[in-house]
């Protein structure tokens, strides 16, 4: 028996070639025979081969972030993949998930590439032997005997956090990560260097003095100066999202622990999972962002409850906001963790940071390739199986796009990060819910504003609602999009927005779709205002019903066959 630093794999070369072709997809990045790529003047060619080497050198943080032992078997299977299929195909499937173990969005337990190898809720932000009970305990702990600043940094979103006798320690992410942090500031020192943009040269010299100082403003002035920048050729992105960290955020349903949080007035924030985006910014598909830019402040007055908390984005200020659509080159970390999805487009900085506590902007970044990747066939099979035929002419995937652009600009609106954080292990479930809700409320307002038509409108409508059948039941609270596409499904039975005739095909009321999404916007901003984490779980409880119909859905995609997986195709 085989076995890597100790482990056996987990699937057999039939299992393994199954799903690395029949279910698999290629996401085909950009290559150095683009035409994006061949436009770019010979220093901003010279700067992205620079970039891309950063981006491979913060991948091994995130791996380090999301298991200890991933590096190690990396390294173990790239070794004997050279001369065993069975390590070559794990291997495959690694790079897919982008780690030991990961959720497909299909099947209910973890895809493990070795046997008896998982990731826990903590990630490797936490020792892997704590649990929850225990991560408790010690916090409380702690507060007795006054380590209140200690506790802070352990649920601040920059640290990796270790055992230390029989309490926890919080190490800054800008020490620990120091090796590799050091070599990204390298090579984005020399990308600055070459690149041809003033206002992209600084912001490249700001994120690498940030990867190499312990000081949150650093990250706060790399990150307005990168949301600052709307006509840049280049695209480098280094994301801090923390949607994979289930651990922090449970000390809020702990009402001793809460109490004690607030009245020593720690903010809680899950940890960042670092990734880094390279890219060729597209002029043409940037054109058609703006264009929906220019209705947010009106938005922001259309919110419910506008009157209960102040926002960021209001008629009567600056909008501080760019965006960009982007050819892919290269990505990486948190980018690459394929676990049921890929992201198409992301408005950030987050409201926890630091830059948007202190009135910086947003950048809201589209993933063309990420999107533009589909299969045709399949699709129409779909159509065929779930959607009456008078509804066929209304699916367009570019409208999808349009969709998301409405859904990643809806997260600058409503309450600001105390509220967004305040609903726990429930708040990104809640947020993203927040930002589809806002989408599809307010896509009759661009209408009016004349851009887009009717039909288009229609045309969002029915792919949007396409999207939220899903392939299998969500795992709470692991998979947010997907428990968030099921509330939202079953809102729209519930408003008779959408029906199902006696072939089980689907019909669309079209005028009843977006006040039963406003309807549920208002519900979500009550609970972010309440900051209740019981509201919260009560509200997802309720709306995530699965009955014979949703089983009907999944088997149907089931039958049709399903692509579980994600394969990332790099050039450079």
């Amino acid at each position: 028996m085989t076995t890597y630093n100790g482990y056996e794999l987990n699937y057999s070369i039939e299992e393994l070639k199954k799903m690395t072709t029949e279910e698999m997809t290629d996401i085909i990045l950009l290559s150095d025979k683009s035409e994006a790529y061949q436009a770019l003047t010979e220093g901003d060619k010279k700067a992205l081969q620079h970039l891309v080497a950063a981006a491979k050198i913060l991948n091994n943080v995130s791996l380090q972030q999301d298991n200890p032992l991933n590096i190690t078997l990396k390294k173990a299977l790239e070794q004997a993949g050279t001369h065993n299929e069975q390590a070559a195909l794990s291997l495959k499937m690694f790079n897919s998930l982008n780690g030991v173990s990961g959720l497909n969005g299909i099947d209910e337990k973890p895809i493990s590439i070795f046997k008896n190898l998982t990731t826990p809720a903590g990630k490797n932000f936490y020792p892997q032997d704590l649990s929850i009970s225990e991560f408790h305990q010690i916090l409380l702990k702690m507060f007795t005997e006054g380590k209140d600043k200690e506790i802070a940094k352990i649920l601040s979103a920059r640290t990796m956090v270790v055992r230390e006798k029989d309490e926890l320690k919080a190490i800054d992410y800008t020490k620990y990560f120091k090796e590799e942090f050091s070599a990204m500031a390298n090579e984005l020192e020399v990308a600055a260097h070459y690149c041809s943009h003033a206002l992209f040269k600084e912001y490249l010299s700001w994120q690498a003095q940030a990867l190499l100082q312990n000081n949150e403003d650093m990250d706060m002035l790399a990150d307005k100066h990168w949301a600052m920048m709307q006509d840049t050729p280049l695209e480098f992105t280094l994301s801090r999202e923390n949607y994979d960290d289930e651990m922090t955020s449970t000390v809020l349903e702990n009402p001793e622990l809460a109490k004690l949080i607030n009245e020593k007035h720690i903010e809680v924030i899950a940890k960042d999972m670092l990734g880094a985006r390279v890219g060729i910014v597209n002029k043409k598909g940037t054109e058609l962002l703006l264009k929906f830019k220019n209705t947010m402040p009106k938005l922001s007055s259309l919110m419910p409850h506008a009157n209960k908390y102040t926002q960021t984005i209001n008629a009567n200020t600056e909008l501080k906001q760019t965006m960009v659509d982007v050819d892919l080159v290269s990505l990486t970390g948190d980018y690459a963790q394929c676990r049921g999805g890929m992201t198409v487009a992301q408005n950030l900085p987050n409201n926890d940071k630091l830059s948007i506590k202190t009135g910086g902007g947003r950048r809201n970044v589209y993933h063309r390739q990420v999107r533009q990747s589909h299969d045709p066939e399949r699709t129409q099979k779909m159509l065929n199986a779930f959607l009456h035929p008078d509804f066929h002419k209304y699916y367009n995937l570019e409208a999808d796009h349009l969709f998301v652009i409405g859904h990643e600009n809806g997260h600058s609106l409503g309450p600001s990060s105390e509220y967004q954080n305040a609903p726990g292990i429930c708040k990104s479930i809640i947020e993203e819910n927040k930002a589809d809700t806002i989408s599809i409320s307010f896509m009759p307002e661009y209408v009016k504003q004349g851009i887009i038509t009717e039909d288009e409108l229609k045309e969002i409508y029915t792919t949007w609602i396409f999207r939220l059948l899903l392939r299998a039941k969500p795992i709470f609270p692991t998979e947010t999009y997907k428990i968030v596409d099921l509330i939202e499904f079953n809102t729209l039975l519930q408003h008779k927005a959408i029906s199902f005739d006696e072939n089980k095909l689907i019909h669309i009321d079209f005028a009843k779709v977006s006040p039963a999404m406003y309807d549920l916007l208002t519900q979500v901003i009550e609970i972010q205002l309440s900051k209740s984490p019981q509201k919260a779980r009560q509200y997802i409880e309720e709306n995530t019903t699965w009955n014979d119909l949703h089983e009907y859905i999944a088997n149907t995609h089931k039958k049709l066959g399903l692509k579980k997986y994600k394969n990332i195709v790099n050039f450079f």
